[in-house]
């Protein structure tokens, strides 16, 4: 056989083999691809921000949620053919028969268009706020609004309507001013939001007020109601200060008569023991020597009557002369 013909069989028997070859890598591929859908729809990941709705034959079949609240949990024992599951990853389904439909979980941000709305005090504000709400019970939103967007409607509705009437119920001069009050207003605003949507799955979680314009025409008018509560606040705190004052003046007034009192009381009995002490000493020297002492009683009493420029008359027979002159009385 020569060479050529050799290389002809060769060829034709290289050529014969190559669709055998195309067809098992083909086979192969196949195999391999029908294997990674399978496995694709056998399994779906649950992320730590969602949760899950399984739904078969167009019935739901079981709730996926990081973690059940107690509504959730409720509803689920109440239908027992709907299955619920907690925790988050790798979550398994029957392939080509279970749909899976994912919400969010975590806190989804709100914002409402400006609004006006009427005071208890008759005037106009324009409120601009935001909500932050959830949903609670995936099933029970998925039942009323299918989708988020279908949602913000209904909420914005009942967002407004007890704006107005939380609002109707308050002054301006207070929503402007009391944040204290305002906030509490939301507080209950919030939660009455949360009943209205309870058996929807939504729970709204907090309102806030981002900013608060009033009409040109209401200006003047909340300027001196806000002046008129600031001079009353004024005059108030004024009275409490005279109130104070009043008060501290009289417990020091109080305080400065009973220590005074108390010093004159030691004073006088100061004065009582150094008289008391006094007399003693004078009587135990006038016990030593009486006539000394008689004598010096006398010149004392000269010296107390009698002044420079003073003319005394002394009977012959008086004390007097008997210690001036030497007379014998």
């Amino acid at each position: 056989m020569s060479e050529n013909t050799t290389y002809s069989f060769v060829n034709e028997k290289a050529a014969s083999m190559k669709p055998k070859r195309n067809l098992k890598k083909f086979i192969m591929i196949f195999i391999i691809s029908s294997l990674l859908i399978v496995a694709f729809n056998t399994f779906f990941i649950l992320n730590e921000g969602e949760s899950a709705l399984v739904q078969r034959f167009g019935r739901f079949e079981a709730i996926y949620m990081r973690e059940a609240s107690d509504s959730v949990l409720a509803y689920v024992e109440a239908r027992p053919q709907i299955a619920l599951h907690t925790g988050t990853g790798l979550k398994f389904k029957v392939p080509f028969i279970d749909k899976v439909i994912k919400f969010p979980s975590t806190l989804i941000l709100y914002d409402s268009p400006p609004q006006e709305v009427l005071t208890n005090d008759r005037l106009r504000l324009i409120f601009d706020n935001t909500a932050q709400w959830k949903i609670d019970n995936p099933l029970l939103f998925y039942e009323a609004y299918n989708n988020i967007e279908d949602a913000k409607a209904p909420i914005d509705d009942v967002l407004y309507s007890e704006m107005r009437i939380s609002v109707g119920q308050m002054d301006s001069y207070t929503l402007i001013s009391d944040r204290e009050a305002t906030g509490k207003m939301l507080e209950t605003m919030a939660q009455s939001v949360s009943r209205s949507f309870a058996n929807q799955g939504i729970v709204v979680i907090d309102i806030r007020i981002k900013r608060t314009d009033l009409p040109s025409e209401t200006y003047a008018s909340i300027y001196n109601r806000m002046n008129t509560e600031r001079q009353r606040v004024a005059a108030l705190n004024r009275s409490e200060g005279e109130r104070d004052l009043l008060e501290i003046r009289s417990e020091t007034d109080r305080q400065v008569i009973s220590i005074t009192s108390a010093a004159e009381r030691k004073a006088e009995e100061i004065r009582g023991e150094g008289d008391s002490e006094a007399a003693r000493i004078y009587n135990e020297a006038y016990s030593r020597d009486p006539d000394f002492f008689e004598f010096y009683n006398l010149l004392d009493t000269y010296r107390q009557t009698v002044g420079n420029s003073s003319t005394l008359v002394v009977p012959l027979d008086s004390p007097f002369a008997k210690y001036l002159l030497g007379i014998e009385p």
